[in-house]
């Protein structure tokens, strides 16, 4: 034996805090909820997330002149299908006991690399911001591609998503040769600690995204035992920026994402530290 015990933190979720009024009530016209990504502002600080259930090319327009943001999917039916929309209600409706095969055979199909520069294109063309999202595996592959055809914001997510990967068989995504190789502002998630996401910022990315199996959708916490209470996650999170910040005079957006299921939720979310909230 050690000697040492592992030490228990009690950590806090949405329905388990409120929010103390404040001494000095301000009328909503004085307030500034903007949130900035390098040299995008956006006036209203919610995210779109990159699920095929949520974004595809008219959101992304719709929420980009709205003064919010949407992160269209790379590797979901928009860059498979030339019709995306019918794959999706084909989804809408096929019955629960035939999704799971429907869902295995639509996401079989290979990622056609053109439909990447068309849909890019399309967003572009209406004048609103592009953000675009892939897993860690194919960053190397599809971010070049995203790069030409002149995407806006590059989101790179998954579950648990570490500035550090401990691997024999290849190496790892580096993000400091990521931001040299595209010319694009980058968002990096998921993290819930203090410590994971401080290293992902020194690695100099322009975001963070925050949260781990709070989504109604997510089963991480159930599957794995891995997660953290978001409103834990973001006063932690929000904590490392602040500590980035003194460290290099730069301001990087904590992005809470997910597990809202009421407006309430994103008050508490920013009274946390978020500089904006992802939803979907």
């Amino acid at each position: 034996a050690t000697g040492q015990f592992k030490q228990l933190r009690r950590s806090y979720g949405f329905d388990e805090v409120a929010i103390v009024p404040g001494d000095v009530t301000a009328n909503p016209d004085q307030t500034n909820i903007d949130f900035k990504v390098d040299n995008f502002t956006f006036t209203i600080p919610i995210i779109a997330s990159a699920m095929d259930a949520v974004t595809d090319v008219n959101l992304a327009i719709l929420m980009s002149k709205l003064g919010g943001l949407a992160v269209l999917n790379l590797e979901g039916v928009q860059t498979r299908y030339d019709n995306p929309e019918e794959v999706l209600s084909e989804i809408a409706q096929a019955p629960d006991t035939e999704t799971t095969p429907l869902l295995q055979k639509i996401y079989s199909q290979p990622i056609k690399e053109n439909l990447i520069g068309e849909r890019i294109q399309a967003i572009k063309k209406a004048g609103a911001v592009c953000a675009v999202s892939v897993a860690p595996a194919n960053t190397k592959r599809l971010a070049p591609i995203a790069a030409e055809a002149k995407a806006d914001i590059f989101v790179v997510q998954s579950t648990v998503t570490s500035a550090k990967h401990i691997s024999k068989s290849y190496r790892g995504l580096i993000f400091p040769e990521l931001r040299q190789s595209i010319p694009m502002p980058i968002i990096v998630g998921n993290c819930v600690s203090y410590s994971a996401c401080l290293e992902l910022l020194r690695t100099g990315i322009s975001g963070v995204l925050v949260g781990i199996g709070p989504g109604a959708a997510c089963t991480t916490r159930e599957v794995l035992g891995v997660g953290v209470p978001q409103i834990t996650a973001t006063i932690d999170c929000a904590a490392a920026r602040d500590k980035y910040l003194s460290e290099s005079g730069k301001y990087i957006p904590i992005i809470t994402d997910g597990g809202f299921r009421k407006g309430g939720e994103l008050c508490k979310a920013f009274a946390a530290g978020a500089d904006a909230v992802m939803l979907g």
